[in-house]
């Protein structure tokens, strides 16, 4: 059996390491929203030929035009995502899509649509979605105390879950720095799927620990490196399974899902690594802070 727990330092400071660095990334260079967040410009064209959405959205930032994101609504629509843009900018991208596209004709590419829209995700939505993740935070720590037994089941888990989310975060801090990640929609819907992620993960290994303490006893840390031992394959199978998945649509989803895959690739890689390594130490060591305690209160 392997004593995953003799490394819990390590863990520990890699852990600390990786939420200083987020916290530094926030604070110096913040989030970069998106349309959700900041408003901008929406396009709707009708193209008749095919095209890179890729070679598209070179050409028109070669131009001095940042593009949010080329979505494709039909079989031969497209909707592109800008920054708030004036009537000679718009003048520009069609030109470049003439050129891009190799159409022969003005109606070859068709504008549906053209409109400046405000951000969809106001200060209060967001306020409301905090508290709401609090909320469902809150009653998961119950309701895993609740079926554990042990506040400490409970709180390991959601402050594993939180370590995850908030590395996420700042991990889209520095991508929006170094490689213009945006904030959006999907990056939201990604880290309330790494919430969940991460949260049933640690179930798994603290469900059996849970049952070879009832069969088996022991130290609680030889129970917990059994558990780990027995849980290990299993879960690195789920998370590679998921991973290989999200690196396919990373490399071959194109523009409008690439950051999407992204969070979600690196929340799943977050929560593999919390489960065994930050949610289990912590409740290894609750639970050897709370012996020495006992252990002090009866020699006195």
């Amino acid at each position: 059996m392997i004593n995953w727990l003799k490394y819990k330092k390590i863990y520990f400071t890699v852990s600390i390491i990786m939420i200083t660095i987020s916290v530094y990334a926030l604070l110096t260079w913040g989030l970069k929203l998106g349309v959700d967040f900041k408003g901008g410009s929406i396009i709707e064209y009708k193209i008749a030929n095919q095209f890179s959405t890729e070679d598209v959205v070179r050409g028109i930032e070669e131009k001095g035009i940042e593009v949010t994101s080329v979505q494709q609504t039909g079989e031969d629509t497209y909707l592109f995502r800008l920054p708030s843009i004036g009537t000679e900018d718009k003048i520009v991208i069609e030109g470049t899509l003439l050129n891009v596209t190799g159409a022969v004709e003005e109606e070859d590419v068709d504008e549906l649509r053209f409109e400046t829209v405000g951000p969809s995700v106001g200060p209060e939505l967001i306020k409301k979605t905090i508290y709401a993740i609090l909320v469902a935070a809150g009653v998961m720590l119950l309701w895993i105390a609740y079926q554990f037994k042990s506040f400490k089941f409970g709180v390991s888990a959601i402050l594993a879950m939180f370590h995850d989310s908030f590395i996420l975060i700042g991990s889209f801090a520095i991508l929006g720095h170094f490689m213009s990640a945006e904030v959006d929609f999907l990056f939201v819907t990604a880290l309330l799927t790494t919430l969940s992620f991460s949260v049933h993960d640690t179930i798994v290994v603290f469900d059996r620990i849970r049952e070879i303490n009832k069969t088996q006893g022991g130290e609680m840390v030889n129970v917990a490196n059994r558990a780990l031992t027995e849980t290990m394959v299993r879960s690195l199978n789920n998370s590679l399974t998921i991973a290989f998945m999200l690196i396919a649509l990373l490399l071959l989803g194109g523009t409008t899902v690439k950051w999407f895959a992204g969070a979600l690739l690196i929340g799943t890689i977050l929560g593999t690594y919390s489960s065994p390594f930050v949610a289990t130490p912590l409740l290894i060591s609750w639970d050897k802070v709370v012996k020495t305690i006992k252990t002090t209160r009866l020699k006195k």
